[in-house]
C-alpha cells in the first residue's frame, strides 16, 4: 500500500509581535486557566459529544484534542474486545461483509465507542491487497450509492467512513465527486486516511458538504510497542501545536499494549482524547 508520509507538514508560526512583558502575562493567565479546567475533567472517559456540534471548539487555544481511530476490524473477535476493554474513547472504524462486521459494531455502540465504516477503495499499486466489494475508479453515483447502502448494513450504527486502501481511488475526482452526497444524504463525516499524497478526498469533502477531517500520524507502521509508543507520542504533539490531531492505527497486539500503556499519559500532558466526529469540520 503507498502511504503518505507518517506525519504531515505543518505550516510554520510567525512569531508574535505581542511586547514581551504582555506575553509572558498571557501565557500566565493560560496556565491558570489550563490548570482550572483540568480540574474539573473526568479522566478517560468513553462519554464523548458525537457529531461535533460547535466544531470551531476543537480549535480552540488551550484546548487540544485528539482523536484515536483503529482501523480494520471485522474478523479477530479477540482483538476487538481487547481494543473495546480499553477505558479511554476509541473510534472503531469496521470493514463490511465480514464475519464478525455487525456484531463488533454492535459492541462498539454498546460499550460506548464510536463506529466508522471503513470502506474498501481501490489501490493504485498493482500488487495491493483488493476486497470483493470495493470502490473502484469508473464507478458512477448510482454504483457508488448502491454499493455504500450494502456496506452500511453490515455495519450498524456508523458515524461516518473512512479509507481503506484507497491510494488511486481517493485521487480520483470524479469517483470522490461520486462518494460524498452518498455520504452527505445520511448525514455521514468522511475522515481521509491519507493513503496517498495525491488525494483530493478530504478538499471534494469540504467543496460538497460533507464533514471531514485527515490523518496526521499513523500509530504502527512498525508494529512495535516502542515503535507505536513514539508515534502516539508525536500525534500528542501534533496536537498540541495544531489544537487537533487525528492518529490511525490497527489491531495489532503491540498497537493495543502500546494503547494501553501511553493513552492514559495523554491528558496529563494538556491533550484531550475524543472521537473522530468531535474533529471533524
Amino acid at each position: 500500500m503507498v502511504v503518505s508520509p507518517r506525519r504531515l507538514a505543518t505550516p510554520q508560526k510567525y512569531r508574535s509581535s505581542i511586547p514581551r512583558a504582555s506575553w509572558l502575562l498571557a501565557v500566565c493567565a493560560a496556565v491558570v486557566v489550563l490548570l482550572f479546567l483540568g480540574c474539573g475533567k473526568k479522566s478517560r472517559s468513553k462519554t464523548e459529544p458525537s457529531a461535533g456540534s460547535h466544531p470551531s471548539a476543537g480549535r480552540a487555544k488551550g484546548n487540544p484534542r485528539l482523536a484515536i481511530i483503529i482501523d480494520d476490524l471485522g474478523n479477530d473477535g479477540a482483538a476487538a474486545d481487547s481494543l473495546l476493554a480499553l477505558p479511554f474513547p476509541l473510534t472503531i472504524s469496521v470493514l463490511p461483509h465480514l464475519s464478525l462486521s455487525s456484531a463488533i459494531a454492535e459492541e462498539a455502540h454498546r460499550r460506548g465507542d464510536e463506529v466508522l465504516l471503513h470502506l474498501p477503495m481501490e489501490a493504485a499499486s498493482p500488487g495491493a491487497e483488493t476486497e470483493a466489494i470495493e470502490l473502484r475508479v469508473g464507478m458512477n453515483a448510482a454504483q457508488v450509492e448502491s454499493l455504500v447502502a450494502g456496506m452500511l448494513e453490515t455495519v450498524p450504527h456508523a458515524a461516518g467512513v473512512n479509507n481503506h486502501q484507497g491510494s488511486r481511488a481517493t485521487a480520483d475526482p470524479a469517483l470522490m465527486e461520486a462518494l460524498m452526497p452518498a455520504l452527505r444524504e445520511r448525514r455521514l463525516f468522511f475522515i481521509d486516511s491519507r493513503t496517498t499524497a495525491a488525494t483530493v478526498a478530504y478538499d471534494t469533502a469540504e467543496r460538497l458538504g460533507v464533514r471531514a477531517a485527515s490523518r496526521k500520524v499513523f500509530l504502527d507502521d512498525t508494529p512495535s510497542h516502542e515503535a507505536v509508543l513514539a508515534q502516539l507520542n508525536l500525534a500528542v504533539s501534533d496536537a498540541l501545536h495544531d489544537g487537533e490531531a487525528i492518529a490511525i492505527g490497527h489491531p495489532h497486539p503491540a498497537t493495543i499494549s502500546a494503547l494501553a500503556e501511553g493513552a492514559p499519559r495523554v491528558e496529563g500532558r494538556g491533550v484531550r482524547l475524543v472521537f473522530a466526529s468531535a474533529l471533524v469540520h
